[in-house]
């Protein structure tokens, strides 16, 4: 993700006095969420949601999926995905969207990387070997890994209540094995 994208307040949406949320705010959030929503689209063009663990590290947001699940298979053929985190409660908290695209992550040293970002963030319960381009977990399944490239962030701070988007506009993105991301020119 850009480092430091310029917030955007919508007023429409924000209490009269509310401020834009930093970015360094969102960003926290992404860092520090135990869990998260994933939202892929079916080849029929239902969506399908679906929760799960991740994490921030190198300026995106990355998550894994077993090979034979619906996430996967959904991304073989949409990458688009949109990830939330946060919480439900109305007056407090900083409820975050991310809308981006998926792109696998292959490379071994940032695959083991990855898997030690894992472990650190949710203990050896969530320990991952590196496989040929995938992670490999206890009974040797095999996971895809992907990196969140985002067109767009959403961040819905609560108290006073406001939405602010920031926009993600390098079009030239390289996935993490140096290939280009799908949609970049």
């Amino acid at each position: 993700m850009k480092p430091d994208p310029t917030p955007e307040i919508d007023s429409r949406f924000s209490d009269p006095d509310a401020g834009p949320t930093p970015w360094s705010a969102a960003a926290q959030a992404l860092e520090r969420a135990e869990l998260y929503w994933l939202t892929t689209v079916r080849a029929d063009g239902r969506p399908h949601v679906t929760p799960l663990i991740g994490v921030a590290q190198d300026g995106a947001v990355h998550f894994c999926t077993g090979l034979r699940e619906q996430k996967a298979r959904n991304l073989e053929a949409r990458r688009e995905v949109a990830l939330t985190t946060g919480n439900n409660t109305w007056a407090r908290g900083l409820d975050i969207v991310v809308e981006g695209t998926a792109v696998r992550v292959t490379d071994r040293d940032a695959l083991q990387s990855l898997a030690d970002a894992y472990e650190a963030k949710y203990g050896s319960v969530w320990h991952f070997d590196v496989g040929d381009g995938v992670f490999v977990g206890a009974g040797e399944d095999a996971a895809a890994v992907f990196r969140i490239e985002p067109s767009k962030v959403l961040a819905f701070a609560k108290e006073p209540h406001a939405q602010t988007t920031y926009r993600f506009t390098d079009r030239s993105r390289r996935s993490a094995d140096g290939s280009q991301a799908p949609g970049a020119r």
